[in-house]
């Protein structure tokens, strides 16, 4: 059993002390899941690092297998909850690189030997423990994918396998923070059951933190509802779920569509992934299709589809193996998938949020948005190209140069280097203006996502969750880009922080035009807020129209049966 009394918790922020847990009280037996929800900042994700040992605390007390934890217990009670616990964090994808399957082994290997070392293949456990490890892939429905390497799993096999691994810790307290956020419905509903399944085989107080009702209601044996750093509500799922709801703002309409002028285009693109003792992992071919002017089309489909890899290549971030996508551009069509003198005002029009996003703890939104303005302001590229003669640089280098901050870090660096180049030829190529008037670009956005333009002033930890999403929205929007691209940003924030923000991209949408394409497993955000969307499945595009039309007939085919009471279905009850 797992009991927590009075736990407290502040964190000391540049503008004082915040609070972030106020007196938690909670019971969990074994074999007992409790679901904990509340709005983005709450508290939840806090006090389950607490729980896991790699937080301190600083009231309180936490007993877990008969032991009692405190303040004072110090190194030896984080350690003992660290070695009892097991947390599956949000956004977090940290894997060893090697096949699956490696993951899981180095965690079999910790318990035995202290480290997560890969065992000898000729060591005498080797055989036993490689098929134990592929139990835990088995358990999470990954036993296919073992050889694949980490990094070319999609963001719902990664979680996956993060679970698997943490199951291989043997844990007596199973802490699951958005166990299924980047996943789609079939997995979703596959990672649930496995949930459910553990609850009997395991025995041990599992604690689920989740944003989505559907997740508690399928779930949850209790529920419990965070506000402000206390306990609001706690009981039975269906009924702490609906008084939550009940703080959600009214929706904005979705702004119609008077016609139909496609701004770009999709033709015959093919991109296959193929991995060494694995094989092919992914084949798309022929994906053809358009996106309006003025239109937020969504991009579904299982995990693992192509839906990301579709959206790179619209981006430029990666070449197809065949086709062209064309974007309309001063009366003409550029292709993105080639370089050419137009590409980079092609995308200068574009901004881009990626699944991991993130702003820098140490600038302020003003400074960030500093910083895309002096990539994407107009004249930026015509000056960036003089500069670039001075220093000796080609204007396809200036191209590759000109993509990297929409990169990973890792590609970032590996190019830059590849062309003897630090992260300090940004500030000379593309210097900030000393004369730019940042509120006259920052005030239009900040109206229409309904932020106080002070937060140009705070860093992101002076702000709240639901500030956060749209302050990052703001430093994309800041451009003015004609097009806003939008890689699952949004999946692990709670029902009204979500609203608040769907609301936010359709008032950007009809005020500024902003043309929004997006990927997205979460089937209520996208029915609000897409005009239309695309389904990709089986290397293919198996159905394009109406956004509920098409979510509908995605969740029937996927069996998700936990969707069977969508948000408005609990909302009208």
């Amino acid at each position: 059993m797992l009991k927590i009394q009075d736990i407290s918790k502040s964190y000391k922020i540049s503008s004082g002390v915040k609070k972030v847990l106020n007196g938690i009280n909670l019971t969990v037996n074994k074999g007992e899941i409790l679901g904990i929800t509340g709005k983005s900042g709450c508290g939840k994700s806090t006090l389950l690092r607490i729980l896991r040992g790699v937080e301190s605390f600083d009231g309180g007390s936490i007993e877990l297998d008969g032991r009692e934890i405190t303040p004072d217990s110090g190194i030896e009670g984080a350690k003992f909850l660290q070695h009892n616990s097991a947390i599956h964090i949000q956004r977090n994808f940290s894997l060893w690189s090697g096949p699956a399957i490696e993951s899981i082994l180095r965690k079999l290997y910790y318990q035995k030997k202290g480290y997560e070392g890969l065992p000898e293949p000729d060591s005498p456990y080797y055989d036993e423990l490689y098929e134990e490890a592929l139990v835990f892939l088995r358990l999470v429905g990954l036993e296919e994918k073992a050889l694949h390497f980490s990094r070319a799993l999609s963001g719902g096999e990664k979680q996956r396998l993060i679970l698997a691994r943490q199951l291989a810790a043997r844990p007596k307290l199973l802490l699951l923070d958005e166990p299924v956020t980047m996943t789609g419905p079939d997995t979703k509903q596959e990672i649930m059951d496995v949930i459910k399944q553990l609850k009997n085989h395991l025995s041990i107080p599992i604690i689920v933190v989740s944003h989505l009702p559907e997740v508690h209601l399928y779930l949850a044996d209790r529920l419990v509802y965070i506000d402000e750093g206390k306990v609001a509500e706690e009981g039975d799922p269906d009924l702490v779920v609906r008084h939550f709801l009940k703080r959600l703002p009214p929706k904005v309409d979705l702004a119609p569509l008077d016609k139909t002028k496609p701004c770009i285009t999709a033709k015959d693109i093919s991109k296959r992934y193929y991995l060494l003792r694995v094989g092919e992992v992914l084949n798309l071919e022929d994906i053809s299709f358009s996106i309006n002017k003025g239109e937020i089309v969504s991009l579904i489909g299982p995990s693992g589809a192509g839906k990301s890899t579709i959206l790179r290549i619209l981006e430029a971030l990666i070449p197809p193996k065949e086709g062209q996508v064309l974007y309309a551009h001063d009366g003409d069509w550029v292709d993105l998938t080639v370089y050419s003198q137009k590409r980079m005002d092609v995308l200068r029009k574009i901004s881009i949020m990626h699944q991991e996003f993130t702003l820098s703890p140490h600038s302020t939104i003003g400074q960030q948005i500093g910083f895309r303005l002096a990539l994407k302001r107009r004249g930026a590229i015509e000056e960036a190209r003089q500069r670039a003669i001075d220093l000796g640089i080609t204007d396809e280098m200036l191209d590759t140069i000109y993509r990297l901050p929409d990169m990973s870090e890792d590609e970032k660096q590996d190019s830059l280097f590849k062309m003897g180049l630090g992260v300090d030829i940004y500030g000379k190529l593309f210097p900030y203006p000393v004369n730019m008037n940042l509120r006259e670009y920052a005030e239009p956005v900040f109206e229409a996502l309904d932020l106080p333009i002070e937060i140009l002033d705070k860093r992101p930890d002076e702000i709240s969750g639901g500030e956060h999403v749209r302050a990052y929205i703001a430093v994309s929007l800041a451009t003015s880009p004609e097009i806003l691209m939008m890689d699952e940003p949004f999946g692990d924030l709670d029902p009204v922080t979500l609203r608040d923000v769907t609301n936010s991209l359709k008032n950007i949408n009809r005020k500024l035009g902003t043309t929004i394409v997006l990927v997205s497993h979460h089937m209520d955000f996208v029915r609000e807020v897409a005009h239309r969307v695309i389904l990709i499945r089986n290397n293919r595009i198996e159905a394009d129209g109406d956004a509920r039309k098409v979510c509908d007939t995605f969740i029937k085919s996927s069996n998700a049966t936990y969707l069977n009471r969508c948000l408005e279905d609990i909302l009208s009850e």
